[in-house]
């Protein structure tokens, strides 16, 4: 249970240091353009996802091979590479059933499963809000090109907040 919640939270926190960067640069230099804006936040939150996922790989290493409390089965000896493959398996909830948590790790594939759903529906609303804002700014951008040449700063992306 503990190493559940650590991961939760480890995770949880990774997720949000990664959207809070990327939207801190999102008004970032006009060279970048729009399409390298939404670039940038579609990478960072897989990049994100991709260390989640590591790091419940990593710990289905520890729980097996240190401590003891459960481990990742199969039709062969598992190795590292399918501990990523089983916790990328699990955090997206796909669940292809050729491999199998014994002991300790089935709760946490459990609660790899309901963090990943969670955090893929984070990213979800944040790259929709952050389309939603850039969206409109493409005819925007075209006109205020041809009028004077100079690039539009996007609006607010959290417009609800204060300034």
């Amino acid at each position: 249970m503990f190493s559940s919640v650590l991961l939760v939270l480890v995770c949880i926190l990774v997720h949000y240091e990664a959207l809070r960067i990327v939207s801190s640069q999102l008004p970032g230099p006009s060279w970048i353009g729009l399409r390298g804006r939404m670039l940038a936040v579609v990478a960072a939150c897989f990049l994100a996802h991709t260390i989640e996922v590591w790091i419940f790989a990593v710990a289905y290493y520890f729980l097996s091979d240190h401590f003891a409390l459960g481990s990742i089965a199969g039709e062969r000896q598992i190795d590292f590479p399918d501990l990523v493959y089983f916790s990328a398996v699990t955090y997206s909830t796909i669940g292809f059933g050729d491999l199998y948590p014994i002991g300790g790790a089935r709760l946490l594939a459990g609660v790899e499963a309901v963090i990943g759903l969670l955090l893929i529906g984070w990213s979800a609303s944040f790259t929709y809000l952050v389309m939603e804002r850039f969206w409109p700014l493409h005819a925007i951008r075209k006109k205020r090109l041809a009028a004077d040449g100079k690039e539009p700063v996007p609006p607010r992306l959290w417009h609800r907040l204060p300034d």
